[in-house]
């Protein structure tokens, strides 16, 4: 039987890149002059596509750009000390690859950032399919990113998990018709992943294992 193709997203879910993600927004606002994200704010949006996270607090596009230049640049200088893999992930991506599940990445982040993450924490050579905010004209919570990662696999709906920290991971999976796992690692309580009626909601990655 063949094994279920297994998606994952990426920031709070594999990685633990909050931090990194939140201190890039404080130093991109810390810019200039204007309305800016709370910490609480910035959080509940995390997950979704980065130029419309900057948009709501940002003047006009030339702003946007600006934000985007800033926050990059800080994501880019302190990537390797702010981002880590979750305890066990590392080992539990191996076992399940060594186990034959096809493997994929979903993310909103670009596929650059999404590679040099996983090279740092040397997990590329496991997925097969990695699918960013570039590959697609709509993202999470929308279904079409993990289409895209199950046509790249050659896998159905019906034999695959997506498994994510986010309701936006978990509404886009039911979307897709594949079963979804929230995983309580990043910055969403389970009210909040309730709230999008995961099949299983867990509190580590590593509990995923004798679900899948």
């Amino acid at each position: 039987m063949t094994k279920p193709a297994l998606l994952f997203d990426l920031d709070g879910t594999v990685i633990d890149s909050i931090e990194l993600i939140v201190q890039a927004a404080e130093y991109a606002y810390d810019g200039r002059v204007g309305p800016r994200p709370t910490r609480a704010e910035w959080l509940a949006l995390i997950g979704t596509p980065l130029a419309p996270m900057l948009r709501r607090w940002a003047h006009n596009e030339v702003d946007v750009t600006f934000l985007w230049d800033r926050y990059r640049a800080f994501q880019m200088e302190h990537h390797d000390r702010l981002v880590t893999a979750y305890p066990g992930a590392v080992d539990l991506v191996r076992r399940l690859h060594a186990r034959g599940h096809p493997l994929a990445i979903v993310s909103s982040k670009l596929e650059a950032g999404i590679r040099r993450s996983l090279d740092f924490v040397e997990l590329t050579d496991c997925f097969s399919a990695v699918v960013g905010i570039d590959h697609t004209k709509t993202h999470k919570p929308e279904p079409e990113p993990v289409f895209l990662a199950l046509d790249r696999l050659g896998a159905k709906p019906a034999n695959a998990w997506f498994i994510g920290d986010s309701p936006y991971d978990v509404l886009a999976g039911r979307a897709a018709g594949v079963r979804t796992i929230g995983v309580l690692s990043g910055p969403y309580d389970r009210a909040a992943l309730s709230a999008a009626n995961p099949t299983h909601i867990v509190t580590a990655l590593t509990d995923i294992e004798a679900l899948v």
